[in-house]
C-alpha cells in the first residue's frame, strides 16, 4: 500500500510540469516549508540567542532551497542544470557584471543622500563605530542578500512565471509578488519598481543558447546588493540626521529612503535606464 502511494505520488511529481505555474509555485513552497520546519523549530526553541538562531534557520532555508532546486530540475523539468538555467554561473563576465551593478546601486544611494544633503534635508555627520567595518561588514551583508533574493525571485520565481506567460506578465508578476512578500505596505510602490529594474537587469543580460534564450543573473544581484550596501552603510553607520525641513513622506517614511517621494524618483531613473539597456542589448542580439 504504502509503496502504491509512493509510486502515485512520483508519477504525479513528474508529470507537474503540465500544471499551471501558480500551482507548481504552491507545491515548491510548500515543500520547502515542509523540509525546513521540522529543523527551523527547534532551532529557535534551543537557542537563546534569536539572532544567531535566525541566521541559523535562514541558511538552513536556503541550503533546502537550493537542494529542492536540484530536485525540481532533473524531476518535474528532466533538466539537471536548473541552476545555469535560471543565469547563475562563476565566469568573468558574470562577474564584471556583478561589479558593474554593485558599482551603479552603490552609487545611486550615495546620489539620493547626496542630493538630499545638498538641499538641507539631512545634516552629515561622524560614523558612529569605525567605517572601514561598517563598509565590509555592509558588503558581506549585501552580497548575500542580493544573491539569496535574485536566485530565488529573478531565478526560481522569474523561470516559473516565464514558462506560462508572456514576458511582460512574468515581470510585473514577478515584481508584484517581490514586493507583497517584504509585507512594508509603505514601500510597496518602491519595490514593485525596484523588482520590475532587476527584471531588466536580467534580461539585458542574455544570450541565446541551443535555440532558447538564457539570461544572466551577475547584474540584479550586483545592482541589488549595491543598493542593500549603501543602505547599511549610511544607516548602521549613522552617517546622516534629518533636518525635517521636508515632510517625512518627501525623505521617506520611518527613515527608510524607499518610502520617499525622492527614492521613488531615483528608482523610476533606474527603471527606464535599465529597461532602455535591456532594449539596446536585446537589438544588438541575433535571435
Amino acid at each position: 500500500m504504502n509503496r502504491s502511494i509512493w509510486q502515485q505520488w512520483r508519477r504525479w511529481f513528474a508529470n507537474l510540469y503540465r500544471y499551471p505555474a501558480p500551482i507548481r509555485i504552491l507545491v515548491f513552497v510548500l515543500m520547502l516549508l515542509l523540509l525546513w520546519l521540522p529543523f527551523a523549530l527547534p532551532i529557535y526553541r534551543l537557542l537563546t540567542d534569536q539572532n544567531l538562531a535566525g541566521i541559523l534557520a535562514l541558511l538552513l532555508l536556503y541550503s533546502e532551497f537550493l537542494w529542492l532546486v536540484g530536485v525540481w530540475g532533473r524531476r518535474v523539468y528532466r533538466q539537471p542544470q536548473l541552476l545555469w538555467q535560471y543565469g547563475l554561473e562563476f565566469s568573468q563576465r558574470s562577474g564584471l557584471e556583478l561589479l558593474s551593478g554593485l558599482g551603479i546601486g552603490l552609487l545611486s544611494i550615495l546620489l539620493l543622500f547626496g542630493i538630499e544633503g545638498s538641499l538641507g534635508w539631512l545634516v552629515w555627520k561622524a560614523p558612529a563605530m569605525p567605517l572601514v567595518r561598517v563598509v565590509l561588514e555592509g558588503l558581506l551583508v549585501a552580497i548575500g542578500v542580493g544573491f539569496a533574493e535574485e536566485l530565488f525571485f529573478r531565478g526560481w520565481l522569474l523561470d516559473e512565471l516565464q514558462r506560462d506567460y508572456v514576458p511582460s506578465v512574468a515581470l510585473w508578476g514577478n515584481a508584484s509578488v517581490f514586493a507583497a512578500i517584504h509585507l512594508r505596505l509603505i514601500t510597496l510602490p518602491a519595490l514593485v519598481l525596484l523588482g520590475a529594474t532587476l527584471v531588466w537587469a536580467k534580461r539585458a543580460c542574455s544570450e541565446l543558447r541551443i535555440g532558447r534564450r538564457r539570461e544572466r543573473l551577475g547584474l540584479p544581484i550586483g545592482l541589488h546588493a549595491g543598493l542593500v550596501w549603501g543602505y547599511y552603510i549610511i544607516n548602521v553607520g549613522q552617517l546622516v540626521t534629518y533636518t525635517n525641513r521636508v515632510p517625512a513622506w518627501v525623505t521617506g517614511l520611518e527613515n527608510n529612503p524607499l518610502a520617499g517621494l525622492l527614492g521613488l524618483i531615483l528608482l523610476s531613473g533606474l527603471a527606464i535606464g535599465m529597461w532602455q539597456f535591456t532594449c539596446r542589448q536585446r537589438a544588438t542580439v541575433r535571435w
